[in-house]
């Protein structure tokens, strides 16, 4: 505490990252990093990025990014916005978008930064409980609010809503934004970038930290109507005019344009998750049906701190969390069929 600080620094309880411990033999699966590198495009891009030309700002409108980002889908330039990580992205759409005389709603188990955008920006929020499920029931929010915000799979349950349940939300509050956060749905789920064309309210945000293995790089997206787009313009330009260097938009755009090899990474990680789903209902543990590149997972017997404190004294970080409902649970990023086996080998010897 400081006298100096602002009454807002005072209220403010900061977002809780995963570690990132470095420690010998770790086998790292508490921030859904992907265990595959980026493309090897991306790499060779980024390298011929990083001479001379560092000297000079990068392009402010982000233009070539923004192209190979419309390519993508399917879209125009005016439609896309990026920014520096999908966090900074979700930071301006909370300030521009969200901010309503009416509520924002979200789920009470969801991406742990709501709250924290929420509590920064001043927005009155209503958490809509999960089912008993874990899933998000879309009849729930059939109440008044000012917008609406879904992770889809969500984090961090894993649990993808279908596009159909999607669209009727959309179409169920056509006077209010719907943002759905889409970081994890390379890995099966249904993207909402499908609806663009209909929904003149829909805001979808991904990021490059996941399926396209850069999360180091700091890279994501929002795609949307231009009149959305050019909201987070507005803000982002009132607040940091160059937000993405040219090494990272380099990187960026062959990472997006290399499609076969995130299909090829991607898939991989699908088949890893079977195999490590099916190897922990063996073990007695419950997985919840997981659209993401993690499974969310409980035992009957065994408590969830107590198996995350053994399995780090085994050099094997998983990610735990202490808040109702879910403070038995443990979210497992999908390794290398390697780590997933080491992580099986060491939860059979601490059940045993």
């Amino acid at each position: 505490m400081s006298k100096f600080w602002s009454k807002v620094v005072h209220g403010l309880t900061p977002y809780t990252p995963g570690e990132q411990v470095q420690m010998p033999g770790l086998v790292k699966l508490n921030t859904n990093e992907n265990p595959y590198g980026p493309s090897p495009k991306a790499i060779a891009a980024m390298q011929e990025a990083a001479g001379d030309g560092l000297r000079k700002y990068s392009d402010p409108s982000n233009a070539v990014l923004k192209d190979a980002v419309a390519r993508r889908f399917g879209l125009a330039r005016e439609q896309v916005f990026v920014g520096n990580s999908s966090d900074e992205v979700l930071a301006h759409t909370f300030h521009a978008l969200l901010r309503h005389d009416l509520p924002l709603l979200t789920p009470d188990i969801s991406y742990s930064f709501y709250p924290t955008y929420c509590s920064l920006y001043g927005i009155e929020a209503v958490h809509v409980p999960l089912n008993e499920r874990f899933e998000i029931d879309v009849a729930d929010y059939a109440q008044p609010c000012g917008a609406i915000i879904l992770a889809n799979p969500n984090a961090p349950t894993g649990i993808a809503l279908p596009l159909a349940q999607i669209e009727a939300l959309l179409a169920a509050h056509p006077d209010q934004v719907v943002v759905i956060d889409e970081a994890y749905v390379d890995f099966g789920a249904q993207s909402a970038a499908a609806l663009l064309g209909r929904y003149d309210n829909l805001l979808v945000i991904q990021t490059l930290s996941k399926s396209r293995s850069l999360a180091g790089l700091r890279v994501g997206f929002a795609l949307g109507h231009p009149d959305l787009i050019a909201g987070l313009e507005r803000v982002k330009n009132s607040f940091n005019c160059y937000p993405l260097g040219q090494v990272q938009q380099a990187g960026a755009v062959a990472a997006l344009d290399d499609v076969a090899y995130m299909a090829q990474t991607s898939q991989a990680i699908i088949a890893s998750r079977a195999w490590l789903t099916a190897q922990m209902q063996a073990l007695g543990f419950e997985v919840l049906p997981s659209q993401a590149n993690f499974i969310f997972t409980r035992h009957p017997r065994h408590d969830g701190a107590q198996l995350a404190a053994a399995l780090r004294e085994r050099a094997i970080l998983v990610r735990h969390f202490k808040a109702a409902r879910i403070d038995q649970f443990l979210r497992i990023t999908i390794g290398t069929d390697e780590e997933c086996a080491k992580l099986v080998d060491a939860l059979k010897g601490i059940l045993s």
